[in-house]
């Protein structure tokens, strides 16, 4: 997928970062050298095959490298969230077998010094986002691991990446359930790549040579989600990714979206009605008239959305009501370039939902889990129902077992999303997967006329699984 997407965008901006305030590049050229580096830097320090790189970090350049450098050299990559604890951390590394542990800072550095001597496997660990205040034995800084990758030649390198197959795991998410400990969800570089193409077509996010798609990643990369979102899909087409700062959902996002102007948007509920309650605050301080003409406008481009949703033969009240009110709205959010606004995660109210239609910004949700690498059901804005998650991605499959008298029943899935099983656990995956290769979701939905998928709730008593939306 790299090799290809070299040919085709090498020169292309493929990462944006802040420096000391100002915006920096790397193309994607660069990208791949600067992964390569990582890959035999990662086997100059004892990365074996089937054994993983455990990163702990927020979204950064590094990130991506080693993620991507695991992938180069054999090696699997796994996500921790930030927010683990030493002991979740030490259950991650432990169960994923990790060779290797990439942290951004002193605080994630001292979660694994603690529990170090419980990590047979744990060889080295990788600091990026700032020195350690002394030497301790075996914790490398970035530079450091990219020093000792130019020590492997590149014929060592490329032989391991030849010798690769698309049915071995090279992606381990995380997800626990309501009891019980985290399961291992191993993905296949089939499972990656498969989605990363045909997900995100579901989803028209644009290759580069017709539009260059522009993101800011900010959510968590362990999750399923952003994962594929930011990095797999950002490779797969050619996207410029911009870096959020650490901070961003404690106010700073609004900054970087200005600044970025991003093409297309993801986030989870929470994320989308913070944007509507600081556009609320606003107008709640704005003068008689100008909160007049929010409302206004919002309440006639609400209406013909409703009625008339996807349609681009827009009445001239509505065009009015965009043009001097609407966009200088989605201007002020760091949306005027915006063309695609997604959720996921968790069910979104009615309320946000019409509130980011009266902006003219429909909210295009997708359905799916950890284990199916993410989206198996994608809304677009050329497949939108209001309230649903969206059809069917092409070439995966879509069934309900048990229906009652409604037409709800368990939805269960199929397709080159599926994911490989649980890492060190046969009978979880046993419970998953059915016979046929059918996923189990544990949800409950409805299918419409249309193949628009409707979610309803959850099987009474059923094992969990991690949703994507």
């Amino acid at each position: 997928m790299f090799s290809e997407t070299l040919d085709k965008y090498g020169d292309l901006r493929a990462i944006g970062f802040k420096r000391q305030g100002t915006w920096e590049h790397i193309s994607y050229s660069q990208y791949y050298l600067l992964a390569r580096k990582a890959a035999k830097g990662f086997l100059k320090l004892g990365l074996e095959r089937a054994h993983s790189v455990a990163i702990l970090g927020f979204n950064s350049p590094e990130w991506f490298f080693s993620a991507v450098g695991t992938v180069f050299a054999g090696g699997i990559v796994t996500g921790i969230y930030t927010t683990s604890s030493p002991e979740a951390c030490q259950h991650i590394a432990h169960d994923s077998r990790a060779n290797i542990i990439v942290v951004d800072t002193q605080k994630q550095l001292e979660k694994i010094l603690k529990t170090w001597k419980d990590l047979p496997h744990l060889k080295a660990v990788v600091i990026y986002g700032e020195a350690p205040p002394e030497k301790t034995a075996s914790v490398y800084t970035m530079e450091e691991l990219m020093q000792l990758g130019d020590e492997l030649p590149e014929e060592a390198l490329d032989s391991i990446i030849n010798a690769q197959q698309p049915n071995q795991c090279c992606v381990l998410v995380y997800t626990s359930g309501t009891t019980g400990s985290p399961k291992g969800v191993m993905l296949s570089q089939d499972n990656i790549t498969w989605t990363a193409r045909y997900s995100s077509q579901a989803g028209n996010i644009k290759p580069a040579e017709v539009q260059q798609e522009v993101v800011v990643s900010y959510l968590p990369l362990s999750h399923i989600a952003a994962q594929i979102y930011d990095l797999w899909t950002g490779i797969q087409w050619g996207a410029q990714v911009c870096f959020a700062e650490p901070d961003a959902l404690k106010g700073s996002l609004v900054n970087t979206l200005r600044e970025v102007e991003p093409t297309s948007h993801m986030g989870v509920p929470r994320v989308w009605e913070k944007f509507m309650e600081q556009i609320q605050a606003v107008a709640a301080q704005s003068g008689f008239i100008r909160r007049k003409m929010l409302l206004w406008a919002m309440s006639v481009t609400l209406e013909q959305n409703l009625t008339c949703p996807g349609s681009d033969l827009k009445p001239f009240t509505a065009r009015l009501a965009d043009y001097l009110v609407l966009a200088k709205v989605r201007q002020a959010l760091g949306f005027a370039r915006c063309q695609k606004s997604f959720y996921g995660a968790a069910p979104m109210t009615a309320e946000t939902q019409h509130f980011f239609l009266g902006l003219n910004m429909p909210l295009y949700a997708g359905y799916g889990l950890s284990e199916t690498s993410g989206p198996h059901f994608m809304s677009s804005p050329c497949s939108y129902r209001l309230h649903s998650s969206g059809k069917v991605v092409p070439g995966c499959l879509a069934k309900l077992v048990n229906e009652d008298a409604e037409g709800i029943g368990e939805i269960c899935l199929w397709g080159r999303t599926i994911f490989m099983g649980y890492l060190n656990m046969e009978d979880k995956t046993r419970e998953a997967i059915d016979a046929e290769g059918w996923l189990h979701t544990g949800d409950m939905g409805r299918l419409d006329t249309d193949g628009f998928l409707y979610i309803t709730g959850r099987l009474k008593g059923a094992p969990f699984c991690a949703q994507f939306a």
